[in-house]
Parts: structure tokens; sequence; C-alpha cells
């Protein structure tokens, strides 16, 4: 406690958050999925106006990928009760935007959406290369509108390439990169992760470099375009894997949840649930040996006394392992190891993972007021500045909530607006 209070107070001095940094930064979003609005969110969430355009009748395909979905509030606003509820997948990752319908295939939408890009500091796509080149509204022509956009696109492959015209999907890539060769157990069929990872570390790839680019553009004065993909984003979050095959040329394989270099460190059964241990150095074995295990004399066997050891003799020790673990319930071993030093965790649920205490204490979930659904919940931005997040202020748009206001801000009139609207442009 008193540690805690001290960091409280160090907290404290430092104010309470910043101001946003991106606020007076408009960002224009023609993103949809995962990869790029979690991009486009995170700018929001610093303060930038974050305008999503979205197709007219359907908008970001995750609106229609449910159940789940949020329920619909009896209060819901009768401008929007032709629209099915709201996605889970869809709310996820897109907070703190708001959404324009456009069908610029259309001139009278073209035109819309090059007044948005006169207007705009950043456009963020994710269509197929050359897709948007042949609609007006490539980096070419929106860069002639306004030299100082930073136009981020996001794909698959990337603008070069044999495959630069194939579409990315996170499950494809996790395949053709590396990640699934290295995931799964050994002796099973290569799995994917259980959340579409690659498309998340791509997003913020490029939520990294659109945030340099703003920086050279106060040098330079000048737009950039960046080329961020999913398939080079995967390469590089392959880290240390990537790094033994360029260093050594050695090749990986699955190894389930265990490490290739370290003995133990993988997920252990217990005698109902299971248990992630880490012990990563001889320190932390000697520990696990004789204050959890209450088997001192594995430290003193050649076969275990030194980590090269234990990777040498890995299914020797892990049966010993599982043999004694396996013999008490979950909170029995937790008790032994908490304060102890060596790194462990039990598998938890989804439910468990947000009544975690330390998930209650940093705050990881929001509650926001949805015009359609009521009340929501919804993951809080990660980051925290002199300990204060970044706040939510809009709830996930629903589909066109705010047409009519971006269109009002870029000159149309009510009447233009209705026409607009019955020729099917918005």
């Amino acid at each position: 406690m008193a540690l805690l209070r001290r960091q409280l107070s160090t907290l404290s001095r430092y104010g309470h958050g910043i101001e946003p940094p991106l606020r007076g930064i408009r960002v224009l979003d023609l993103t949809r999925i995962l990869a790029g609005p979690t991009a486009t969110m995170l700018l929001a969430d610093l303060g930038a106006d974050v305008i999503k355009v979205e197709e007219v009748q359907r908008g970001d395909d995750t609106r229609s990928w449910r159940p789940p979905a949020a329920p619909m509030s009896e209060n819901a606003p009768k401008a929007s009760s032709h629209l099915p509820p709201e996605s889970a997948y869809f709310l996820a990752v897109n907070r703190n935007k708001r959404s324009i319908t456009v069908n610029f295939k259309k001139q009278r939408g073209l035109e819309i959406l090059h007044k948005l890009v006169a207007k705009a500091d950043v456009l963020v796509e994710n269509f197929l290369p050359g897709k948007l080149d042949s609609m007006g509204l490539g980096y070419p022509d929106c860069s002639a509108i306004n030299d100082k956009l930073i136009y981020a696109s996001i794909t698959g492959y990337g603008q070069t390439g044999p495959y630069r015209t194939a579409a990315g999907y996170d499950v494809v890539i996790e395949a053709e990169a590396g990640l699934m060769h290295i995931t799964g157990e050994p002796d099973r069929s290569p799995s994917k992760v259980g959340v579409a990872v690659t498309d998340i570390s791509t997003g913020l790839y490029a939520h990294g470099a659109i945030m340099a680019a703003l920086i050279s553009r106060q040098k330079t004065g000048k737009g950039v375009w960046i080329d961020c993909n999913l398939f080079e984003s995967q390469i590089a979050g392959l880290a240390n894997i990537a790094s033994n095959y360029l260093i050594a040329g050695k090749e990986a394989h699955r190894h389930g949840t265990a490490h290739p270099s370290i003995v133990p460190y993988q997920v252990f059964p217990c005698k109902d649930g299971y248990i992630m241990i880490g012990a990563g150095n001889d320190g932390q074995f000697k520990l696990l040996a004789e204050k959890v295990l209450r088997q001192p004399e594995l430290v003193h066997d050649l076969k275990f006394s030194t980590n090269i050891a234990r990777v040498e003799n890995r299914e020797l020790l892990v049966k010993v392992i599982t043999e004694a673990l396996i013999q008490e319930p979950l909170d029995h071993w937790l008790l032994l190891f908490h304060g102890l030093g060596v790194p462990f965790g039990p598998i938890n649920n989804i439910q468990q993972t947000f009544k975690h205490p330390q998930a209650v204490a940093r705050g990881v979930v929001v509650e926001v007021w949805h015009p359609r659904a009521g009340k929501i919940k919804l993951v809080a931005p990660a980051v925290t500045y002199n300990g204060k997040k970044m706040p939510v202020n809009r709830p996930p748009p629903w589909l066109s909530q705010h047409t009519d206001e971006i269109l009002t801000e870029l000159g149309y009139d009510t009447e233009q607006i209705s026409k607009l609207r019955k020729r099917g442009v918005v």
C-alpha cells in the first residue's frame, strides 16, 4: 500500500493527463474490418476528428458480423429504425469516430470525397492497390488536391511485388508469413492465434507511421504516401524467431505453449485447471523446485541444474513437474507461487480476465452511452498519460449518423442534402 501511495503521489505531481495531441487533425477513414479501423481509432483516441466514410446501404462489413450484437434501446433515434442492431465486432474498433455514408462511384459522391480530402490532414484506406486510382481517389489525385495530405494505404502485401493485387486476410497472412508455422502443439496441425493479431499489429504499425508522418510534415510542410501491409508487419512481428533464422539459419518449429530455449516455460495441468509457469533462469528454477514442488533434489540433478541441461532433458522434466502439479487444485499452487519471484499465471477465460484485480484497478473497461444501444461497455484505451487515459468522447457511430452534420460543414444546405439522399449519393 505504501508503494501504491508513492506511485499515485508521483502521478499526481505530473498533473492530470495531457491535452489530446491530435485535436485539430482531421482524418478521412476509408477503411473497414479491423487493421485500418484499429489505426484510425487510435488516432481518434488522441483527439483527431475521424470521419468514417462508409458504403451507403451496408457500411463497414463488420456491421453485419453478428451475433453477438448490442441490444436495441427503446429510445433509439427514429432515423436509425431501419438499421439492424449494432454488432459487437463493429463496436470494438470504432469509438470516437463520426460516420458518413457516400457512394463515391457516383460523380456527386466523388465531389464530396474531394471536398473532404481538401480539408483533411490524413486519409487512411485499405482498398486493393489501384482500386482508388481507378475511381479518382488514388494518392496522385488526392495529393493534387491537398499536397499536405498524409495518405496511408493498408493492404495485404504492399503496393509493389507479384502479390500486390492479392487480397489480404489475417488468417492467410498468418499462414503465409510464418506465424502459423510456429503456433500450435508440435504433434498437431498448425493453428491460428485466437484473435486477428496480424490485423491488429498492422493497425499499430499504421498508427505509428501516421504519427511519424505528421511530425515529418511539421518539418517539411509536405504530405507523404504510407505503404503499410499485413505481410511485412507479420514478418516484422516474428522477432527473435526471424533473427534465429537470419543469423543462424535455424528453422523454427511449433512448441505449443513451451519455449524453444527455456525450460520450464509452458502451461501445465493442475487437478482442476491450468497454470502457466515461466522459470526463465536457474535462480527461478531453484525457487520452483524448492518452494513450490518441494523437490530440492532437482536443483542438484545434473540433468536439470542448468537451463541448457533442462532444454536437453525437456520431456523428462516436464513429466516430473506435471506429475507434481496434477496432485493439487489450481488455487493451491497459486498460493505457493504468490510473491515467490517465479513468473506464473492461471489460464483465465474472458470473464475472469475482466474480473482480474489488476484489470479492475487499471480501469480497462469504459462505459459509454450509445444512442441506439443505451449504455454499453468497451475496452478502454490501453495507455495512460500522467496517470490518466484519453477519454471516449464519442460512442461508435451508427451507420450514417453524422452524414448531415459533415455535409453541412462542407457547405451543403438542407435542400442539397435532401437531393443527394434521393439520388442515392449519400
